[in-house]
Parts: C-alpha cells; structure tokens; sequence
C-alpha cells in the first residue's frame, strides 16, 4: 500500500514531515523518502527500509535538512518522492494507489509525446515517474493532476511539492483517504490522521473523490 504525510508551515518544517511520515511506516517495507523545499532548492532524501526502519534510516539526513514545506512517504513499491522539471516549473512527487493500465499509458506517453522513463529493475516503470509525466504534459499543476486522474484506471492519490505550496488530491474514486490536519502555523496532509494527532495539529477536512487542494 503505501502512504504519504506533508507540511505547510510558516516556520521549519522537517522534525513535523519527519515524524508524521515515520508514523505511516507500517504501511509499507521497501523504501522511504523525504523531500524539503528549503526555499532555493528541492532537497531529497530516499533510503532502503527493508532491513532498517525509517527512524533510524533518516536521523542522520535531518540536520541538513531546513524548510517550511515538505513531504514524506512510505511506499511498498518504487522509490519516491521523485522531482519532475516541467516546462512550467519543478515539483516533487509522491502517489499512493495502483494503476490498472500501466502499459497503456506509459506507451501514449512514449508515442504520443516522445517521452522516456526510467526502468526499474525487471522492466517496470515508476508508476509515480508515470503520474509525472502525465501531469507535466499539461500546462499547469491542477490541470495535470485531473488529467492523470481520468486516464488512470484504478485509485491514485497524489501529494504534490513546488516552490510555494503543497497539492493533494484523493483518488478519484475515493478508495484511499486524503486527510487535512491543522495547528497553530502550519497545515498538514496525511494518509491517516493518528499521524498528525501526535505531533499536535487537529482534524481540519477530509477530501472528497477527485478532490484537489492547494
């Protein structure tokens, strides 16, 4: 399955987008990642969490880490999040779900707009790598988020990071959750809200199916 945690604070984020997504960690075994946007540039952070959790892998990433909008995930599958340069500016990506039709879409991308990917090991595609690309094809972020959204067949939520803000948005079925916490001076979004309740924000919204939020 997966799951993924984000922040929009108006102080350092990091120790919040740390812990809320360590708190999704039985969602998931493979990998883990982290990415801050420390206001010149995207900051990353993936690591292997299959013989170590992700506490004990990240400790050592947070002390170079400094900004007030952020995201995590746990995923069971690919390496995420992944950072996208679009033709209208650059984002981080993180996506929980599964898309029926993988092959269909990563050939209309290939053909269609002579675009490439990276294959992973036995062939596969990044399906997150593939939710970018299709969003990219579009001429902002909202428009490719709902773009991507039609085409997929199956359930994919989507927590977006560019240089300003945070995007989420539900699957457009509403099979997985997309939570909104709040506490003084920051927002958060969450696949699950116990996440959120121990680092002290609140239930603020919970979206609907195809639901998008800045």
């Amino acid at each position: 399955m997966g799951g993924f945690f984000g922040v929009a604070a108006q102080s350092n984020c990091v120790y919040d987008v740390f812990f809320g997504t360590d708190y999704h960690s039985h969602l998931g075994t493979r990998r883990g990642g982290l990415c801050i946007y420390d206001g010149k540039s995207f900051k990353r952070s993936i690591h292997n969490i299959e013989a170590a959790p992700f506490r004990t892998k990240f400790e050592k990433d947070i002390p170079e880490l400094d900004g007030n909008l952020g995201i995590g995930c746990i995923s069971d599958m690919d390496p995420q999040p992944i950072l996208i340069a679009a033709a209208w500016g650059s984002f981080a990506l993180t996506t929980v779900g599964r898309i029926n039709n993988i092959d269909e879409l990563s050939k209309m991308i290939l053909q269609q707009y002579h675009g490439h990917f990276f294959e992973l090991s036995g062939g596969k595609i990044n399906a997150t790598e593939l939710v970018a690309a299709l969003i990219a094809t579009k001429n902002d972020l909202v428009t490719g988020i709902r773009y991507a959204q039609e085409l997929i067949d199956g359930s994919m939520s989507i927590l977006a990071l560019t240089t300003d803000a945070l995007y989420a948005a539900r699957d457009k079925l509403g099979r997985t959750p997309v939570m909104l916490g709040h506490k003084e001076g920051a927002y958060c979004v969450s696949f699950e809200n116990f996440a959120y309740f121990n680092l002290g924000y609140q239930d603020y919204d919970m979206l609907g199916p195809g639901e998008i939020v800045k």
